[in-house]
């Protein structure tokens, strides 16, 4: 005998609707916990269906249940020339040396803040951003140029979704806590050769902000 719910159309329908809703989101960019709980569960219930179809589009699924946070990326090349065989649907960014530089900064200020055991949430103002940059421009730099490239190089920053500005609080940041997934342990061991390298950078270009 035929199940009837075989011969409904809208048996399946409320599945895949739930998979567009947490797809489409994942795919323009980070999907956090804490911005929308109801969201993160229907991840964790269909991660498996997720990773499924994003892996036929060249993507993996990153998700880190203990720090709340989900992106896609793209798959490692694993062909022996490098080259990918499946085109890229989310592109590597080169980033300039001052969002390079300052990502650094925030993640080593991400990891002494967990090594005190504190609150969970990093907020930091404008003002100790700018402190925090200041030793790795040239003596002498103008103050309020400093300021206006520190704002800059913030807002890419919270364009990439490392950073958020606080509501009725805009000289007040939050770090994201996804910015342990890009710059990693091992990039922070590399953290004071790396940082002579932006500081030498910046120092033969001074002026340069990112575009």
């Amino acid at each position: 005998m035929m199940n009837v719910a075989d011969t409904n159309p809208n048996h399946s329908a409320k599945p895949t609707q739930e998979l567009s809703l947490v797809l489409v989101p994942l795919l323009k960019g980070v999907l956090y916990q804490e911005d929308n709980p109801g969201l993160w569960g229907s991840l964790l219930n269909l991660q498996a269906s997720i990773r499924d179809y994003v892996a036929v589009l060249g993507l993996e699924l990153m998700l880190d249940e203990a720090e709340g946070y989900a992106f896609l990326r793209s798959r490692p090349d694993d062909d022996g020339d490098g080259q990918s065989a499946i085109p890229r649907l989310i592109a590597r960014r080169q980033l300039s040396y001052p969002v390079s530089l300052l990502l650094a900064l925030l993640r080593k200020k991400l990891a002494e803040f967990d090594a005190g055991g504190g609150d969970t949430r990093l907020i930091l103002s404008r003002d100790e951003v700018v402190e925090l940059i200041r030793i790795f421009l040239p003596a002498g730099s103008n103050e309020v140029k400093l300021i206006d490239q520190v704002d800059t190089t913030l807002n890419k920053i919270a364009e990439l979704g490392f950073i958020r500005r606080l509501r009725g609080q805009g000289q007040m940041i939050e770090v994201r806590r996804i910015i342990k997934a890009f710059v990693d342990a091992q990039w922070l061991a590399d953290f004071d050769e790396r940082l002579t390298e932006y500081r030498q950078q910046l120092a033969q270009s001074p002026e340069e902000t990112d575009g």
